[in-house]
């Protein structure tokens, strides 16, 4: 894996964990929202009132309609800055409980991530949700600090990822397919979070097979090979803000992060439901 990628996903669960942990449902709850209403309003805060369209284009793979019946209401119940400060607090209180703040490596991770994640702050051009999300204050305790710096490093990649998507023609329920087939996320997973109708997935992933990326449910080696030029682009995009640590840095951070990763799955953060 190269470094870059490997410093990326090894710390990625200290990100990802706020879409599963019952500390932020709990919050968005206290203000109203419940279900998707929380994510949808929790990640698109940052842009301010975001609309259910400004969400739909951003995010990229989620049903539209399903989206729009989700943010429908929000911020006439709640304010963005309410929602960021909940996701903060419950953050920090999730990540407080996995204990991450007590690994030995903790300084130095947090040195090598906030590096990177300020690096990227250079080349948000062209990368909407990272942008948003650039803009927001630094948090001033290091456990948010850790938190925020990989969210920024996240959404730096993901606009990346989906500016890659577009270029190649890949559309948002096709990309969903074409990851589902792999087998690397449960396929119920992806069709209940992202809420497309049943008719709409086949549908498409007949499209799919005309197009020659699929063979049978399975991916074509015509399907294999652009996955993996997807892959290799986001990771070239992604490289502006790793290029600060260099090759060195990289491998320093992926060997550090490891177990941030496992403190994260330990402590029960990534379970559904």
């Amino acid at each position: 894996m190269k470094p870059a990628r490997a410093a990326w996903r090894r710390l990625e669960p200290v990100h990802g964990m706020i879409y599963f942990a019952p500390e932020a449902r709990r919050r968005y709850a206290d203000l109203g929202l419940s279900g998707r209403a929380g994510y949808f309003a929790s990640r698109s805060a940052a842009f301010g009132r975001a609309s259910a369209e400004l969400v739909i284009a951003t995010f990229y793979n989620f049903n539209p309609d399903m989206v729009r019946k989700a943010v429908h209401g929000v911020w006439d119940a709640t304010t963005p800055q309410q929602v960021l400060d909940a996701r903060n607090a419950a953050a920090s209180e999730a990540l407080r409980r996995a204990g991450i703040h007590e690994l030995p490596a903790f300084d130095e991770v947090l040195a090598l991530t906030r590096k990177a994640a300020q690096a990227a702050g250079e080349h948000a051009q062209g990368r909407p949700l990272f942008a948003a999300h650039a803009a927001l204050p630094w948090p001033d305790e290091p456990v948010l600090q850790l938190w925020h710096a990989q969210t920024l490093l996240r959404e730096f990649r993901g606009d990346g990822h989906v500016a890659c998507l577009l270029t190649e023609g890949v559309g948002g329920l096709e990309a969903l397919i074409l990851h589902a087939v792999t087998g690397d996320v449960p396929v119920d997973f992806l069709k209940a979070s992202r809420a497309w109708p049943e008719d709409e997935w086949a549908d498409t992933k007949e499209r799919l097979r005309t197009r020659g990326l699929l063979d049978g449910d399975s991916l074509s080696p015509e399907g294999v090979r652009l996955r993996q030029h997807i892959e290799d682009r986001t990771d070239r995009l992604a490289l502006p803000a790793y290029a600060a640590l260099g090759d060195s840095g990289c491998e320093r951070l992926a060997e550090l992060a490891s177990p941030f990763g496992r403190a994260v799955v330990e402590a029960g953060l990534l379970k559904v439901g």
